[in-house]
């Protein structure tokens, strides 16, 4: 299992476009993706794949994300997603 720490860069969060983007990138790997996000001490977890888990998340610009890949191919996974949302 590989976890990363991310900071959203994107301007203005993880928009719709944004979370497409993310389930798109995911799809194309093996591995499990799963975003976290601390809330005031409630941790909210979103599957990579799926659009609405990962906008449920309401991850604003300047919010700090876990990137949890696992699998065969999961650190290139991880990298992948984590340089995207830096934006």
């Amino acid at each position: 299992m590989t976890e990363r720490e991310v900071v959203v860069g994107h301007r203005l969060g993880l928009h719709a476009r944004a979370a497409a983007r993310v389930v798109q990138l995911a799809s194309q790997f093996q591995s499990s993706i799963t975003l976290f996000r601390n809330d005031h001490g409630k941790e909210l977890e979103a599957d990579a794949r799926s659009i609405l888990s990962i906008l449920f998340l309401a991850a604003a610009h300047g919010s700090t994300l876990i990137v949890r890949a696992d699998g065969s191919d999961e650190t290139d996974a991880a990298s992948s997603i984590c340089e995207y949302l830096r934006g």
